[in-house]
């Protein structure tokens, strides 16, 4: 058994950006042209074997420059042991390459992420919406996405918020 922290940086060089242990977990930031790469390292070789990939999703830290988090939650189901590889990215960078290669789920990871935060993912095979409809604007989990507003309903607005409500007409009601 490998301790990743140590292995990696030593296979990886300048890719590996930091180093972070919170109440247990391992968490590697890694350049993002190198993703790839180190989480094929870290499926691949003896004595780590993360062959679990069972998360990949995104934080938005706006107005911190990168703006965007994206982590893969690894899982060595030989070993017993979690990893959080993390790339950190924005706009205008070049896009985060695909680990769909490595392991197919990352597939609607990838797509979630991209939809909810507009992270593109070079050489994913099919990068399109997956939860909001193909012809939505925006992405909604970002910081700066305009929020929607509706009146919260009380006893003394009800005849105002009534107003406003779209019930169903019936024949000859003109509400």
């Amino acid at each position: 058994m490998k301790d990743p922290q140590l292995v990696l940086p030593e296979a990886f060089g300048d890719a590996i950006e930091g180093i972070e242990t919170f109440r247990g977990q391992l968490t590697i930031y890694v350049a993002a042209s190198h993703i790839v790469e180190v989480a094929r390292f870290c499926r691949d070789t003896d004595g780590l074997r993360y062959v679990f990939l069972s998360e990949v999703m995104a934080a938005d830290y706006y107005p911190s420059v990168p703006r965007f988090g994206i982590s893969y939650q690894l899982y060595s189901m030989l070993y017993n042991r979690r990893l959080r590889l993390k790339v950190m990215w924005s706009e205008g960078d070049p896009d985060v390459p695909s680990v769909t290669e490595l392991w197919p789920a990352a597939n609607w990871h990838e797509r979630e992420v991209y939809d909810m935060f507009g992270i593109p993912f070079d050489g994913h095979p099919d990068l399109r919406r997956l939860l909001m409809p193909p012809d939505w604007e925006g992405h909604p989990l970002r910081k700066d996405y305009p929020l929607g507003y509706e009146t919260v309903q009380f006893s003394f607005n009800v005849d105002e918020i009534n107003k406003h409500k779209p019930y169903a007409r019936k024949n000859g009601d003109e509400r």
